[in-house]
């Protein structure tokens, strides 16, 4: 984020809109609460509703949004930037991931592998591998947050030089 917001772009987490539509409702900020109602919402309203929420929060020309989870999220974006989208998938091994989680502490954190899963569970429901399996590119992020710094920074130069070639 802090490499993106460097580079000029500006940062918009999906997972905040999730997150702040959980408090206008009084929800408790747990796994379980923030993300039944991801899940509920997604059901109700297709699911692309996340994305659909999130762009009238995008500003400027150069836009990194964090936390696609779903082809349909996807296909909003790309109604929104056709061409000039790009996808990043960032990608770490699940071990990797929950340890992570673990020491980030947020509320809404899973505290048990189990739940962990049961947690990728649902967000694969939600058509994640195929925000993957279709990203333009993937950092495999299981050393430092330096390593990540920098092969993010280079991902997002690459895409910058490309943009501007264009």
């Amino acid at each position: 984020m802090r490499v993106a917001r460097k580079l000029g772009f500006s940062v918009i987490r999906m997972g905040d809109i999730v997150r702040a539509e959980a408090r206008r409702r009084g929800l408790p900020l747990t796994d379980a609460a923030v993300g039944g109602m991801a899940h509920q919402e997604r059901v109700e309203f297709g699911f692309g509703i996340w994305a659909e929420r999130t762009a009238p929060h995008l500003r400027g020309t150069k836009v990194l949004i964090d936390g696609l989870r779903g082809k349909a999220e996807l296909d909003v974006y790309r109604r929104v930037f056709g061409d000039r989208l790009r996808v990043l998938a960032v990608h770490a091994s699940p071990e990797t991931r929950f340890k992570r989680t673990a020491r980030r502490g947020r509320s809404d954190d899973v505290r048990t592998l189990e739940k962990f899963r049961a947690r990728d569970e649902r967000e694969l429901g939600w058509g994640l591998g195929d925000v993957i399996a279709l990203a333009d590119a993937m950092i495999v992020n299981e050393t430092t947050p330096a390593d990540l710094r920098r092969a993010s920074k280079d991902w997002l130069e690459q895409v910058l030089g490309s943009s501007q070639a264009a």
